[in-house]
């Protein structure tokens, strides 16, 4: 299948080959939402196998063929039909957004639909919309839970009560404090090391203010919450998939955090004076 490369420019948007084919839809128009539709799955942290999964299944239902090139920061989509050579491709950048497995999951619905006709393919990119229109989970819901699970973590690990009341201070204030600068599209990085800091300051005050038997444990687990768990496991799966640059990518980038992460607990060590070795 011979494609037109088309490489989009800052000044302009990217353009494609308008192409109609035997009754299919506008390939320009498929190859656009395969590819915006790759681009926000990669966003919002989808692994690459789950979005070719899904694409292929679409363009299947169609019988189309599609290609596709995942690379960290891009998504190249090239589509067009089974038996002819005539085909459409698009570059467009991975979707800026926050991990959000409500949207994968309903994506991934959509191309069951898709695929199995309950959906029509030119419907598509409007459901789509909807989708990623629909608000967020309520943050405050979001919050108690990272809470409860961070100080059952706690418990877990063996911490008395007093340390698991520390660990849900340290929680409330450092998941706050990540929803203020999440909001105002602070750089991940210092986000990290901010929250971290913050988080480890209370989690350790358990070994001043309160007698309580297990301050290591209370300290340990206040930033838990701060793990990049999501990109981790990511990046084992692309690597598993063949995915070798998208994982190495994600699993650097979840390196990255964890090491900001060290570097906020180890301010709050040298703020309260505490000797880790």
């Amino acid at each position: 299948m011979h494609s037109h490369v088309s490489h989009p420019t800052p000044a302009s948007v990217p353009a494609i080959r308008k192409c109609t084919l035997h009754g299919y839809e506008p390939l320009a128009e498929v190859c656009r939402f395969f590819t915006e539709y790759a681009a926000v799955m990669l966003g919002c942290g989808a692994t690459c196998q789950r979005i070719e999964k899904n694409l292929r299944r679409m363009a299947k239902a169609e019988n189309l063929v599609v290609d596709m090139l995942i690379l960290p920061a891009h998504v190249r989509v090239t589509v067009g039909p089974a038996a002819e050579k005539e085909c459409a491709e698009l570059t467009l950048p991975v979707r800026k957004m926050a991990i959000n497995y409500n949207y994968n999951t309903l994506l991934s619905k959509l191309s069951w639909k898709v695929a199995e006709g309950r959906v029509k393919l030119r419907h598509a990119p409007a459901v789509m919309e909807r989708i990623l229109a629909e608000p967020p989970f309520n943050k405050w819901k979001v919050m108690a839970g990272v809470v409860v699970a961070n100080a059952s973590f706690c418990r877990l690990f063996g911490g008395d009560w007093i340390a698991t009341c520390f660990v849900v201070l340290a929680t409330l204030a450092g998941y706050s404090l990540k929803n203020v600068m999440v909001g105002r599209k602070a750089d991940p990085k210092v986000m990290f090391i901010c929250c971290a800091f913050v988080a480890a300051i209370i989690g350790a005050s358990a070994y001043y203010i309160a007698p309580a038997h297990t301050p290591d444990v209370a300290l340990g687990t206040s930033v838990l919450f701060l793990i990049p768990g999501i990109p981790y496991i990511n990046s084992v799966s692309d690597m598993m998939a063949g995915h070798y640059l998208c994982a190495f990518s994600r699993f650097m980038n979840a390196l990255i955090l964890t090491a900001c992460i060290a570097l906020g607990l180890t301010a709050a060590f040298l703020i309260m004076n505490i000797q880790i070795f």
